[in-house]
């Protein structure tokens, strides 16, 4: 493919990903191509339908997943606390609610391969990051990287225009208060 075109899929995929995080995964794809300065032509040439897209949306943030894991695990060594909560912050950063809509709203029970094979690629690193974590005390050790992930994407789902109005600052303080119930003193029954 050439440069312009990988230029234009990639356009494609980061609007379609900042949409479905504002608005959730029904976004009209016409909206997308009008976000990303394609038209709806280009869009159909690189996605040949919106599950195609919702696919390349998950394996996009899949390996951004992949990737701040990898660099969290290796910054865990030098100053631990600021690592981990440097590391819950740029998951948050990823809008892991617009993954969660990109898989729930299109896959039903059957992902494609390619998407599986990177879910399950993330969740092992997001696993063995989190397990390091709790052998350093800054976790509590019931927690599983499926709860953890589930819990950015709770915090970064779509809100409807009134909450982002009356309540600007919701997702740092959910990040802040998610911070501190992990932390093993504040550890409640299940």
């Amino acid at each position: 493919m050439r440069a312009d075109a990988l230029r234009r899929r990639a356009a494609v995929v980061q609007a379609a990903r900042s949409l479905i995080a504002a608005r959730g995964s029904d976004v009209a794809l016409d909206a997308v191509a009008d976000a990303a300065g394609v038209g709806i032509g280009t869009l159909y040439r690189n996605f040949d339908s919106r599950a195609a897209l919702l696919d390349a949306v998950a394996l996009a943030i899949l390996d951004e997943v992949h990737a701040v894991t990898h660099e969290a695990a290796q910054a865990l060594a030098h100053a631990p606390q600021d690592a981990w909560d440097d590391y819950v912050r740029r998951l948050v950063g990823l809008e892991l609610g617009a993954l969660t809509a990109a898989l729930a709203d299109h896959a039903g029970d059957a992902l494609a391969r390619d998407v599986r094979e990177a879910q399950d690629r993330a969740l092992d690193g997001v696993g063995s990051l989190l397990a390091a974590a709790q052998r350093e005390g800054l976790v509590r050790d019931d927690l599983t990287p499926l709860e953890l992930v589930t819990a950015v994407g709770m915090i970064t789902r779509p809100q409807p225009e009134a909450v982002r109005r009356a309540a600007p600052d919701l997702r740092e303080r959910m990040v802040s208060i998610l911070l501190q119930g992990l932390r093993p003193e504040h550890r409640g029954a299940r």
